[in-house]
């Protein structure tokens, strides 16, 4: 074992300091559900700045510096409040926000959300088959992005209102009859931030033929 460490010194650096690279600088995230059609589809990667928002130390949720702060419309990665599972979700509200939703229609310290309808769209559940989607754009402020409504199922489209606690972020799905987002469990606090989603590396049709994507290759994330 000791001949093969020698004899494989160069490349067991190498993988320690990629492993320290992909938690302290950059990260790709593999997107395995549909909770943020329409941005985001099963089977596209994406790549993660880690250091968007904070310097941390590598393999803890320790900052040892703030770079920048969160904006409403950020596609983030994070470490779920509720148990620890990564999720990539929309940041909605900062903090001191009063947020709700009523009817779909969010509300950020009281005042509506702009919308577009943009067209139908289709979406398979596993159980309830093809359903029909309506696909509008949100704009609030400076941030605007499509997103994607499922009126014929049960869903959570009243919320609130919540004030976004000091050092936390409330996140929505961009599908938001089809995620588990902060409607479920709560705001999230800063340390459990992971990184931007800035744009996607790679995409496959994993719920069809598994063909490359290649239009969505490079697609940016960032709002308009």
């Amino acid at each position: 074992m000791k001949n093969w460490i020698r004899a494989n010194k160069g490349f067991i650096a190498f993988l320690m300091l990629f492993g320290l690279f992909r938690t302290a600088v950059a990260d790709w995230n593999p997107i395995p559900s549909a909770s943020m059609r329409p941005n985001l589809l099963e089977g596209d990667v994406v790549f993660v700045n880690r250091l968007a928002y904070d310097v941390k130390i590598p393999l803890t949720d320790i900052s040892v510096a703030r770079l920048n702060d969160p904006q409403r419309g950020d596609v983030v990665t994070f470490s779920s409040p509720k148990d620890g599972t990564r999720l990539i979700k929309r940041i909605a509200a900062l903090p001191g926000d009063t947020v709700e939703m009523r009817g779909e229609r969010l509300l950020i310290n009281g005042v509506h959300a702009d919308y577009t309808v943009l067209g139908n769209a289709t979406e398979h559940m596993d159980v309830l088959g093809e359903l029909q989607a309506l696909q509008v754009q949100e704009t609030r402020g400076k941030a605007s992005y499509p997103i994607q409504i499922l009126p014929q199922i049960a869903a959570m489209r009243d919320f609130g209102p919540i004030t976004v606690p000091a050092d936390s972020y409330l996140m929505l799905g961009d599908n938001r009859d089809n995620s588990g987002d902060s409607r479920v469990f709560g705001t999230v606090p800063r340390a459990l931030l992971i990184g931007r989603a800035e744009r996607i590396l790679v995409s496959a049709d994993i719920k069809g033929n598994w063909l490359p994507r290649t239009d969505r290759i490079g697609k940016s994330l960032r709002v308009e």
